[in-house]
C-alpha cells in the first residue's frame, strides 16, 4: 500500500524537517537521458549522459528515504521511455514515499495503465493551436492520455511554459484545464545557453506589454477560482521576469542526474558529488557550497524552485496556497 494523501499537518511536519532537521523533502531525479521529442527550446534531449540501472535507482531510493525524502519526482528527459518505470515508482511507494511524474504525454495513453503507483502527474502542454509547432506532436493524443489518467483518479496538472508563441492561448488553456478537471501551472520560458538566438527570437518573450497583460489575466482567473497551482506571489514575481526572492531550492530539493551525479539544481548544474559517495555525506558536505551558489546565483523563475523557496521562507500566502493543493 502506498502513502496516504498528505494533509496540512504533513506540510507543517515537512517545514520542521527543512528548518530544524536540515533535510531535503524532494528527490528530483532525471530518470533517463533520452527523449521521443526534439523541442527546439530544450537542451536535455541533446545530451546522452547515460542512465542508472534499476538496481542503482533502488539503492538511491533507499538512501533518499533514510535522508528524509518524502516525494520522489521522476522527470526528464522522457520518463515513460523507461520500461522499468512502474517498478521504480512501486519501489518508492514500498519505501513510503509519494511519487510524481513529469512527462511530455506522448506515451501516456499507452502506458498509463502500468502506473498504479503514481500519486501525481504533470503533463507538459504549452498551447492549443501552437502545441504541435512547439512540441512536434499532435495534441489529441496527449489529451486522451490525460483523460485516462483522471479517469483512474490520478491527480493531474498541465504544466505550461509561457513563451512568445502562446500568449493568446493561455486563457484557453485555463478553461481547458477546468473542463478536464485538472490543475494547471505556469512558468516563463527559460532561455538556456546553447540554444540558437534564432530560436529565442522566434519563441522568446519579447513583447513585455502583452506578456504582463497575460500574467495579469492569470492572476485574475486564479482569484476567481480557476485551478491554477501557482501562488499569487509567484505570479507577481514572474510578471516582470525578475527573480526578486532568495533561492532556497537547494535546501528543499535534492537533484540527481541520469548518470548518478548530485547537482545543485537544473539551472545551475554544479556537481556536488556522486551517489556512490552516499547521499547523506554529499548533503552534509555540500551545505556551505550550496549556500555560496545560492548567494551568487542571478536567479531563475522555475515554478518549483521559486514556490519551494518561498515556502521555506514561510511566506503566508504561499503556505496557504500550497495547503489548497495537498
Amino acid at each position: 500500500m502506498g502513502p496516504s494523501t498528505p494533509t496540512i499537518w504533513d506540510m507543517f511536519k515537512a517545514i520542521w524537517r527543512l528548518k530544524v532537521k536540515d533535510r531535503p523533502l524532494i528527490l528530483s531525479h532525471e530518470i533517463n537521458s533520452k527523449c521521443n521529442l526534439h523541442c527546439k527550446f530544450c537542451p536535455y534531449w541533446k545530451e546522452d549522459r547515460g542512465e542508472m540501472s534499476r538496481e542503482e535507482i533502488f539503492s538511491l531510493l533507499k538512501e533518499a528515504k533514510s535522508l528524509g525524502i518524502v516525494l520522489y519526482n521522476a522527470w526528464t528527459v522522457e520518463p515513460l521511455l523507461r520500461e522499468d518505470l512502474p517498478e521504480i515508482l512501486g519501489h518508492a511507494h514500498h519505501l513510503g514515499m509519494m511519487t510524481s511524474l513529469v512527462t511530455n504525454g506522448v506515451l501516456l495513453k499507452k502506458r498509463i495503465g502500468e502506473l498504479s503507483d503514481l500519486d501525481y502527474l504533470s503533463v507538459s502542454m504549452d498551447g492549443i493551436k501552437s502545441f504541435e509547432e512547439l512540441r512536434g506532436f499532435k495534441l489529441d493524443g496527449v489529451l486522451d492520455g490525460i483523460k485516462q489518467a483522471t479517469d483512474r483518479g490520478i491527480p493531474t496538472a498541465i504544466n505550461c511554459i509561457i513563451s512568445g508563441k502562446n500568449l493568446d492561448e493561455i486563457e484557453g488553456l485555463i478553461h481547458l484545464a477546468r473542463e478536464m478537471g485538472v490543475w494547471i501551472s505556469f512558468e516563463p520560458i527559460y532561455e538556456y545557453q546553447g540554444i540558437s538566438q534564432e530560436v529565442w527570437e522566434g519563441i522568446g518573450i519579447r513583447d513585455m506589454g502583452r506578456y504582463r497583460k497575460t500574467v495579469d489575466r492569470i492572476i485574475e482567473l486564479k482569484k476567481e477560482g480557476a485551478p491554477i497551482i501557482n501562488s499569487q506571489t509567484y505570479l507577481k514575481i514572474i510578471k516582470n521576469l525578475s527573480p526578486d526572492f532568495k533561492c532556497h531550492a537547494n535546501k528543499v530539493i535534492l537533484h540527481v542526474s541520469s548518470d548518478g551525479k548530485v547537482e545543485n539544481c537544473r539551472a545551475r548544474r554544479d556537481i556536488l558529488g556522486k551517489i556512490e559517495d552516499g547521499l547523506d555525506n554529499v548533503w552534509k558536505s555540500s551545505k556551505e557550497r550550496r549556500e555560496r551558489i545560492s548567494k551568487g546565483c542571478e536567479g531563475c523563475l522555475f515554478f518549483g524552485y521559486v514556490d519551494s523557496s518561498l515556502l521555506y521562507a514561510l511566506k503566508p500566502e504561499v503556505m496557504i496556497n500550497c495547503g489548497r493543493y495537498i
